[in-house]
């Protein structure tokens, strides 16, 4: 499944959105330049990441400042924890979530 999930004008630089893609909620982040998908949910306590803070490819959850990896999914915190990741294609200035 692919899903138009906006313009690159729409997620600037160190920031996010969350957008649905089927059943999925996904946090789509630009950082410096490349498009990254996870899942929008910390598997700590639910935090909201796509409201997290963005430090070079590393979000932060915003409810206890759990760590994860944008391009991989991984939490700094364990290895045994993640998130899920999802392509992210950008066709001229339109932003595409791929599952």
């Amino acid at each position: 499944m692919e899903v138009r999930v906006g313009t690159t004008d729409e997620i600037c630089e160190g920031s996010s959105k969350v957008v649905k893609v089927g059943d999925k909620e996904v946090a789509v982040f630009n950082s410096k330049g490349e498009f990254y998908g996870i899942g929008n949910t910390c598997p700590h306590r639910g935090g909201p990441l796509g409201e997290g803070y963005l430090t070079d490819d590393v979000v932060s959850c915003p409810l206890h400042d759990w760590k994860f990896d944008i391009r991989t999914g991984k939490c700094q915190m364990s290895s045994l924890i993640c998130v899920p990741t999802y392509k992210v294609e950008v066709r001229g200035d339109e932003v595409f979530v791929i599952l």
